[in-house]
């Protein structure tokens, strides 16, 4: 399958001369259309830094960021914010969930604020909440809803465009075991049903189970990656197995 997401001799380099820091070394990767795709490292290992970048948050002091055969570097202000509204959904550990409005409205927004018509955005809004199983959560406000309920208001938010690459930060990391495995299995659900595109910085190694790849940052570098043959808990032991190795924690939590 073809890459969505290639990433060439990445560096970012944070300060000022005589007192810079090292945030990510030439990184090279392919992330494949449909991928569910997890990065880890240890705290400092620059995993953070790259999903910004890769997800056009951030600019890198050197390298190259292609997504769907576009270079993002060579975007104007005004094309990549068109660019992220088509192309890119954000999740991040904070719902950024408007809490004077209800669910349904904090979903539709993204596509009132694109003038669609109203009976176009209530029927994603159905779709997308019944798949992620909170369609009986549609008249309440953030406040009335769990943490796991709120996260998967915020994944319906960041899906209703139809974006091709859904970017995650820690999404599981506000949440119970019960409710992080719950939001996981969604996203599974999204990209089988979508062929979305998912992309997850994580430190919790039973979350990263649930990918198809796990990538590994340790000092700015990419210092390995693993693949699932499709048996989770031979997986799941692999992952703590590498992250024990790279010196991170070994967070089994669910």
């Amino acid at each position: 399958m073809a890459s969505i997401i290639e990433v060439k001799n990445l560096s970012k380099l944070y300060g000022q001369q005589g007192a810079v820091c090292r945030a990510l070394h030439e990184v090279s990767l392919e992330i494949e259309a449909g991928a569910f795709v997890a990065v880890m490292g240890p705290s400092g290992s620059g995993k953070t830094t790259l999903l910004n970048i890769i997800s056009t948050i951030d600019k890198p002091t050197q390298g190259r960021v292609i997504i769907g055969g576009r270079e993002t570097e060579t975007l104007k202000e005004k094309e990549l914010a068109l660019f992220r509204r088509e192309l890119i959904g954000f999740v991040f550990q904070e719902f950024n969930l408007l809490d004077n409005m209800t669910i349904r409205d904090n979903i539709a927004l993204p596509l009132t604020l694109n003038n669609i018509k109203a009976e176009e955005i209530l029927r994603k809004v159905q779709e997308l909440t019944e798949l992620l199983g909170i369609d009986n959560q549609l008249d309440k406000y953030p406040y009335q809803l769990s943490g796991g309920q709120k996260q998967r208001a915020a994944v319906c938010r960041a899906l209703v465009n139809a974006p091709r690459i859904l970017f995650a930060d820690e999404p599981t990391g506000a949440l119970d075991s019960k409710a992080a495995s719950e939001l996981l299995a969604c996203f599974r659900d999204v990209r089988n049903r979508y062929g979305t595109t998912v992309v997850m910085v994580t430190h919790d190694a039973a979350a990263a189970s649930y990918c198809d790849r796990v990538m590994f940052l340790k000092d700015g570098m990419l210092s390995g990656k693993l693949e699932t043959n499709g048996n989770a808990e031979a997986f799941f032991k692999r992952i703590l197995n590498m992250v024990a190795l790279l010196g991170g924690e070994r967070n089994e939590r669910l």
